[in-house]
């Protein structure tokens, strides 16, 4: 631990029980407030007590990023306990048809749009005053002062690299996930705000061990089996942990990326080159 996020308030939006309950438990060690959001509330509260249970400050706030009025219900809920907010991460996730464009619905690629895209949009709309409040950007100014501008990170996905059967409708929307970033990074940089996206491979976390077992008893085999036949592709012959994806995404909520923006940033253990 660092520090690295020492008096910062940290917004998560689509604090799921894996990632980001790990992000959350991470950023409070390195000193933040944490804001955790989505809509299953009873999951929230877990997320709370772990944090405040390792020593941290956390807060719990429902917001639906489909629904306007939620999302600016969560930027007054917010406001009401700091005038400032230094990070935000948007993480809000669906899970995808995995069936050919030729077979899939048009209203199921919107709502995966909606939620991926429009909602992130919606999020950093929201929150821009409190981010820009947030950020001292001196550098900015006269060129001498060293910046700290706050930072949005946006979780796209390592799908952005290739074109596989039946994962179209979720490349579409990470796609343009990782085009909002880079337009936002040029809108905002001027207002000492930063936007970047990470793009994960797997997360070899409960969720993909569940589905590993399911496929150790469709297809035969066991758990390790279906492991090392997909980790053979990864240079580094292994699936990245729920840590090492958030490493990367505390990373760029630091000081210590306060030069970078606009970028993505995959993490596979080396699956696609980018």
């Amino acid at each position: 631990m660092t520090d690295s996020l020492r008096d910062k308030t940290i917004v998560i939006v689509g604090a799921g029980p894996g990632f980001g309950r790990t992000l959350a438990l991470r950023a409070a060690a390195e000193g933040a407030t944490v804001v955790v959001a989505a809509r299953t509330a009873s999951r929230l509260d877990g997320i709370v007590e772990d944090v405040r249970a390792a020593g941290g400050t956390a807060i719990a706030a429902a917001v639906d990023a489909t629904d306007p009025e939620s999302v600016r219900a969560l930027r007054e809920t917010v406001g009401e306990h700091t005038d400032a907010v230094h990070g935000l991460v948007y993480s809000a996730f669906a899970v995808p048809s995995m069936k050919p464009l030729a077979e899939t619905d048009h209203d199921q690629i919107s709502r995966g749009m909606d939620l991926s895209v429009l909602g992130a949009l919606r999020a950093t709309q929201e929150f821009t005053p409190l981010l820009e409040a947030g950020s001292s950007n001196g550098a900015a100014s006269n060129g001498t002062q060293p910046a700290s501008p706050s930072s949005v990170v946006m979780m796209a996905s390592a799908v952005i690299h290739h074109s596989r059967e039946r994962y179209a409708g979720y490349k579409i929307a990470k796609t343009a996930l990782v085009a909002l970033g880079h337009s936002l990074a040029t809108e905002l940089g001027p207002r000492g705000i930063r936007v970047n996206t990470v793009a994960p491979g797997y997360i070899y976390g409960d969720t993909l061990k569940a589905y590993f077992e399911h496929l150790a008893g469709k297809y035969g085999g066991g758990v390790d089996d279906v492991y090392a036949h997909t980790a053979s592709r990864m240079d580094l012959r292994r699936l990245p942990t729920e840590d090492e994806i958030v490493d990367p995404v505390l990373f760029l909520l630091s000081d210590a990326a306060s030069a970078i923006t606009g970028q993505t940033l995959t993490v596979d253990c080396g699956e696609f080159h980018t």
